[in-house]
């Protein structure tokens, strides 16, 4: 459930400055990005079978160096480049590039994913999708907005009416696979692809549930302010909120009621 406790006095002053520093971030990183996007980049496949590109280590490194630069004190949990003082009291969490399977191979719906953590907690979030022009931003206390427009998650309430996304079955095992199932026979429509653009989209209110398994604290954590400040609810398939420690089973829906809904059918 979304955390209920003011911020201090101190962390809410600084919130206009923080949020500055994001759209700096992700001006910069856009425009590294599109400098690779759909051209010839040798991949390298990581540890856990993921590909990284030479785009997803630049555009982190820009983005390392700025924060450094004006926030040395602050931490930094990036994908492709590991963590620093992540027991700091501000923690930035970096995807350079989320979907580098959609960059790699062309498709426009990648996006650049920023947060900022206070003691834990997500007070800032943003999601940059720079082939469509789109940029959500969630400030907390200031609400959700689309390219500076408000953003505001549907007023849908049942899985019969609602539009349920994921990124790909591949994402599930075999125990998470059946448990979506479960939903998705119970929803109105499924459609699969997308990755964080999936959570603006439910953001904006054109989609009303996302489901998926398997994320890290990098695809996630930027998108939990973003929701939340859009109207929308967003956890583990517990119910509990989302922090660098969650297992990577996430459920954001449009509303508390459908949010529950779904929570109940995941587990059976």
């Amino acid at each position: 459930m979304p955390y209920t406790e003011a911020l201090p006095a101190d962390v809410a002053a600084s919130l206009s400055a923080y949020a500055t520093l994001a759209h700096e971030l992700a001006d910069e990183a856009r425009a590294l990005a599109l400098r690779y996007f759909r051209t010839r980049l040798d991949i390298i496949d990581k540890a856990d079978e993921s590909p990284v590109t030479i785009a997803d280590r630049e555009v982190e490194a820009a983005m390392r160096k700025r924060i450094g630069e004006r926030y040395p004190s602050h931490g930094i949990l990036g994908e492709e480049h590991g963590q620093a003082a992540t027991d700091a009291e501000f923690v930035w969490v970096l995807d350079p590039i989320d979907g580098t399977r959609s960059f790699i191979s062309g498709s426009p719906l990648w996006g650049v994913l920023i947060a900022l953590l206070w003691r834990g907690r997500p007070i800032l979030g943003l999601i940059e999708v720079p082939m469509t022009g789109e940029r959500w931003f969630g400030l907390e206390g200031h609400g959700a907005a689309l390219n500076g427009t408000e953003a505001r998650a549907s007023n849908c309430t049942t899985l019969a009416d609602a539009c349920l996304y994921s990124t790909s079955p591949d994402i599930f095992d075999a125990d998470g696979w059946e448990r979506f199932e479960r939903v998705r026979k119970q929803t109105r429509m499924r459609r699969f692809g997308g990755d964080c653009y999936s959570y603006g989209l439910l953001a904006s209110g054109h989609i009303d549930l996302v489901i998926e398994s398997g994320l890290q604290p990098y695809d996630y954590l930027a998108i939990v302010t973003v929701l939340a400040q859009a109207g929308a609810v967003i956890t583990d398939w517990e119910g509990q909120p989302l922090t660098m420690a969650s297992n990577g089973n996430v459920v954001a829906a449009a509303t508390a009621t459908l949010h529950a809904e779904a929570l109940r059918v995941l587990r059976g």
